[in-house]
């Protein structure tokens, strides 16, 4: 239970941290200000930025649900992830830094035209509803946690809609400057909270031991893979898949999506803004073993029991219970806070990406241009409040899922993050590709990637690939049913789109690429 000295600490942090984002925020007089920055901010603390709103909450209590129901083999893929930032830091960046774009699909614009310019940011903003939709969902699973404790009935809804509110108040204000900021402060909070909940874990009584945990295989650090090629396309944790998939996931999350592109894009310069793209994977590296850690103590600190026994009903509450009910007063709340605080400052990075996307890609291309820099700056803090709503409604859409929260929101971009890379690919390497192209092959890409993911199946009994359309659990039990590996979407939707688009280039003999046109945002 809480005690009224870790309601203090919540509250005050509360407060502290909203406070501190308003004052880092500065004053904004354009929309370069409210959404880059004003271009001047250090590489490590949009490096910090990068990691901070990659991770947060789907890290804090995801990664530790996984490794207390699986094994350490996750750490994996941040040997793809790492490879993949190398690649965007420089291929992708010198041409970002190059053009002085503001967004990510000014590329796509510049290369190809408006018309996917367009099509792209809908992607973007699509996607991201959808991912930290999960995100948002994941802050309020500690909160409920908390709440139940201490004898309040609170469903998920109610709490997302609070954390909603709030977040938008202080992003409405403060604009990217306040939530790199912030997620500086948030990141050393949640990594420092993992630290503490290690060394109270290590010198805490265990109900199991490392001797049982290496035996029941909760030690595994590497899987090679094996059973054959069907099986291996289906383990996400897997060796081969884990570092491809990784990479390209990296590749697309990094060098395509506006969320993660915008924060780099604040950078003084392109060398600064290769250090925090590179840097960001090692620490994320560190950060994905130091949860994982955590998730293998518990499940040693509890002896291995399963979920139902300990009062809970998905993975991702082992590490709240264990902040609640077992961390010492004071160092309870401020953790529970840090991890709300560090969800709330993601969301506010979403919230400010597609509010920049929306107005710089789509409103000032196909609508009406704000007729001066106060107006625009005006319409980018409504528009920011509008998508706190329509996040809060999509969040709500995850309450009924049971799957850790770390893999869902990994694998629902999975349904565009391919495409969008691979029109970002094809771009760069056929230079006979037009927007035509690129449009029928990134929208035949995401139709196929619903297919894959949804109706594709592995069938271990026939060793054979089987299509069908989300068969019951009954189903996939009798025929042994395993879908494709989720490392793998941006994997096969990248290389679908090079391959389709290019191909498509072909009907264009002779034709160079499409005319350069002046950049801008």
């Amino acid at each position: 239970m809480l005690t009224p000295l870790d309601h203090v600490v919540l509250a005050l942090y509360a407060v502290g941290v909203v406070a501190f984002g308003l004052k880092a925020g500065g004053r904004q007089t354009t929309t370069t200000d409210y959404f880059l920055g004003g271009r001047d901010l250090p590489w490590w603390a949009v490096c910090f930025s990068v990691v901070a709103t990659e991770t947060s909450t789907l890290t804090v209590i995801g990664v530790p649900a996984v490794a207390y129901g699986g094994a350490l083999t996750f750490l994996q893929l941040t040997i793809g992830y790492v490879i993949g930032r190398v690649v965007v830091a420089y291929v992708l960046l010198p041409r970002y830094f190059r053009g002085e774009l503001q967004t990510a699909y000014a590329f796509l614009g510049d290369r190809f035209g408006d018309g996917m310019r367009g099509l792209a940011s809908v992607t973007f903003l699509v996607t991201r509803l959808l991912a930290d939709g999960v995100r948002l969902f994941a802050t309020a699973i500690p909160i409920q946690v908390v709440a139940r404790a201490a004898g309040f009935e609170v469903g998920y809804p109610a709490v997302i809609l609070a954390i909603g509110v709030v977040t938008a108040a202080y992003t409405y204000v403060g604009g990217l400057k306040a939530v790199v900021w912030m997620d500086v402060v948030q990141m050393g909070i949640y990594v420092g909270g993992a630290v503490l909940a290690i060394v109270l874990l290590a010198v805490s009584p265990m109900a199991g031991s490392w001797a049982a945990a290496a035996e029941a295989g909760k030690l595994q650090l590497l899987d090679l893979g094996g059973g054959g090629l069907g099986a291996l396309l289906t383990s996400p944790y897997a060796l081969p898949v884990a570092v491809l998939g990784g990479a390209v996931f990296s590749m697309a999350s990094h060098g395509t999506d506006q969320l993660i592109v915008q924060r780099i894009l604040a950078c003084r310069d392109l060398a600064d803004g290769q250090k925090a793209m590179v840097w960001s994977g090692i620490f994320v590296a560190v950060q994905f073993a130091l949860f994982l850690l955590v998730g293998l103590m518990l499940w040693v600190h509890y002896g291995g029991a399963p979920l139902a026994d300990l009062g809970l009903t998905r993975g991702d509450e082992v590490f709240p219970m264990y902040i609640l009910n077992e961390m010492p007063a004071g160092l309870r709340g401020l953790l529970l806070a840090g991890i709300v605080a560090a969800a709330m400052s993601t969301l506010s990075s979403s919230l400010n990406a597609l509010a920049g996307s929306t107005l710089m890609d789509l409103l000032e291309r196909f609508g009406a241009r704000p007729e001066s820099p106060d107006k625009a700056l005006a319409l980018s803090r409504v528009l920011t409040l509008v998508w706190a709503g329509v996040f809060v409604g999509f969040a709500m859409l995850f309450t009924g899922l049971d799957n850790p929260v770390v893999e869902l929101g990994l694998g629902i971009a999975g349904f565009t993050y391919g495409g969008l890379l691979g029109a970002f690919a094809l771009g760069l390497v056929s230079q006979r590709a037009l927007q035509s192209d690129a449009v029928v092959a990134f929208v035949v890409t995401i139709v196929a990637m619903v297919l894959v993911i949804f109706g594709l199946w592995w069938s271990t009994e026939t060793a054979s690939w089987v299509l069908d359309w989300r068969p019951t659990a009954a189903t996939r039990e009798a025929l042994g049913l395993r879908a494709v590996a989720w490392p793998l979407y941006p994997v096969i939707g990248s290389a679908l789109t090079v391959v389709l688009g290019s191909a498509l280039a072909l009907r264009h003999p002779g034709a160079d690429a499409a005319p350069e046109r002046p950049t801008g945002p």
